[in-house]
């Protein structure tokens, strides 16, 4: 199999943690293509050097500083190397990085150097060649990502390469600009590189198992989700589950390449496989549950409102208007209602109540905040019959009230608002119907 593997900043944290990675990318010949991060935390209380970068970019204005601070920089990354005993200098690079640094070279610049040094390390490491991702990562000139660009640049370059370390997170315009991907954004690059080698799998390692049912954070030692397809990834993406760059996706689903999330301190945990497509019938009725707080909700009443023609439109548009996106428009014969981000709804939210006023004059208005939002996911909920019944059964018992439901058309997922309050205890009701008791 040829198999592209990214490795996370946690993954790459050490030399301690090099020699893990490189033992498992040498016990598999098809690992030929590598996607390194920047280095991570080593410790709880540590700096990522991603973080340091940034900062370092701020004290260009002060040469005393940028010197100190580019130092400590460059002793994360010589211990690195000396703790691989490594042949290798980055000093020519460190005084590139200052001169570019304090001629203001943009914090994109700033920020990419951390997976450009360590895709040096990796490179030099493995003994593979090291591929700018500068030379084959294009943005236009508005900074937006081409895809169909970058692919052929990629293929090209890679043609013939055996083996290769391409740094994750960055690329560059056609002026040699240097752009990065929003945080991250090395997920994207490994996603970029398998699809331009028609990759047999994207290997993604990181510092957990796979995906989990649900966040850690509210259920203790959730269950890991075995199998899951890209929707479903993208809608728990959308609501919060982070383990995955939710943009990842795209590059591979249009070429079929399955992910595998794999645990770079468990190499063998089977981790999560995310598929465009399987038989597999999942463990559990539902395959993840995922939720954000701190939205609001705008009510909207008027007699007769569905003979209005054009009613929803003009609605929207008035937070079009306002720069405001919406989340979701769950409405019934009289009632139409808009869920935003509160953050972004406070500040304009008597502009959008006079504009709604003069678009469509509705009997009521009226807002209701401090809102979650809980996405239950799972494929197959389709062949279940009652899992709506159980989700508000189970949140009936726990004393949590509802305050919306949304159900997509595809049956693949079900939005329940609640309030802020009530939502880690409504994570966890949910969970436990589903998993604890193993209901199908």
């Amino acid at each position: 199999m040829k198999k592209v593997v990214k490795f996370g900043g946690s993954s790459l944290a050490s030399a301690e943690q090099f020699r893990k990675v490189g033992e498992i990318i040498h016990n598999d010949s098809g690992r030929r293509f590598v996607v390194p991060s920047a280095p991570g935390k080593r410790y709880s209380e540590d700096t990522k050097v991603t973080d340091m970068l940034y900062d370092c970019y701020q004290s260009s204005g002060d040469e005393r500083a940028l010197g100190e601070k580019i130092a400590a920089i460059a002793a994360r990354y010589q211990e690195i190397i000396d703790g691989l005993s490594l042949e290798l200098s980055l000093e020519s690079e460190f005084e590139k990085i200052k001169e570019a640094f304090a001629a203001h070279s943009g914090s994109d610049y700033a920020a990419s150097r951390g997976e450009y040094l360590n895709g040096i390390i990796m490179a030099a490491y493995l003994e593979y060649e090291f591929i700018d991702a500068a030379e084959v990562i294009r943005f236009d000139e508005d900074g937006v990502f081409d895809s169909e660009l970058t692919n052929r640049l990629m293929q090209k370059r890679l043609e013939g390469v055996a083996n290769a370390v391409i740094p994750g997170f960055y690329g560059a315009m056609e002026d040699g600009t240097i752009k990065t991907f929003s945080r991250g954004g090395s997920d994207i690059t490994g996603s970029i590189v398998a699809r331009a080698v028609h990759a047999d799998l994207y290997e993604n390692w990181t510092d957990v198992s796979g995906f989990l049912v649900t966040d850690p954070h509210i259920v203790d030692d959730p269950a890991t989700i075995e199998t899951i397809t890209y929707r479903e990834l993208r809608e728990l993406s959308y609501m919060g589950a982070t383990v995955l760059h939710a943009d990842a996706i795209f590059p591979l689903r249009r070429e079929g390449i399955p992910i595998n999330i794999k645990n770079t301190n468990r190499p063998q945990d089977p981790g999560t496989l995310i598929v465009e497509s399987t038989c597999r019938q999942p463990k559990y009725t539902i395959t993840g549950i995922a939720g954000k707080k701190g939205f609001c909700a705008i009510n909207i009443e008027k007699d007769m409102m569905n003979a209005e023609i054009g009613f929803g439109r003009k609605v929207l548009q008035v937070f079009e208007e306002n720069g405001i996106s919406f989340e979701h428009v769950p409405s019934g014969i009289d009632t139409f209602t808009v869920i935003v981000h509160q953050s972004e709804f406070m500040e304009k939210e008597q502009r959008v109540i006079s504009g709604l006023h003069r678009a469509v004059a509705p009997d009521m208005l009226d807002l209701e905040s401090d809102l979650a939002l809980i996405a239950v996911v799972g494929r197959g909920m389709r062949a279940n019959r009652g899992t709506a019944g159980r989700i508000f059964a189970a949140l009936s018992h726990a004393n949590v009230n509802v305050k919306m439901i949304d159900q997509g058309s595809s049956e693949l997922n079900i939005i329940i608002g609640v309030k802020n309050e009530d939502f880690e205890r409504a994570v966890k009701a949910i969970y436990d119907i589903f998993v604890l008791t193993n209901l199908k």
